[in-house]
């Protein structure tokens, strides 16, 4: 059992460095211990008793699972896009955008328009 636990702890070190917002590694690092756990219980009482196989499984499935969900959103992974529609100002002769999020309107190099 405690080289599941040593495993499932490399595995976290390893993820840690993966992005700058932290979503994908704060969910799969839960996803894998929830998924750990339950794997533990399950493996335990089902089929031979092999709780350390059971909470391999287990946290491979979640990590993964929570891995997608932080990639999810953090815009990836086939998420929606947010909608950076584009319009044009014929007087000014440039570009500007609406951002939904602020309620605000943009010109394409980021200044308030």
């Amino acid at each position: 059992m405690s080289k599941t636990w040593i495993a499932l702890a490399g595995a976290a070190v390893m993820m840690s460095a993966c992005t700058s917002t932290g979503n994908v590694e704060r969910n799969a690092a839960g996803g894998a211990a929830i998924g750990a756990i339950a794997g533990a219980v399950i493996g335990n009482n089902v089929g031979g008793g092999d709780a350390g196989t059971g909470a391999a499984i287990g946290a491979a499935i979640g990590g993964t699972a929570g891995a997608v969900k932080g990639c999810r959103e953090d815009g990836g992974c086939g998420a929606t896009a947010p909608n950076r529609r584009q319009y044009y100002d014929e007087r000014a002769g440039r570009y500007y955008y609406y951002d939904s999020g602020s309620g605000r309107y943009y010109w394409e190099d980021g200044s308030p328009r």
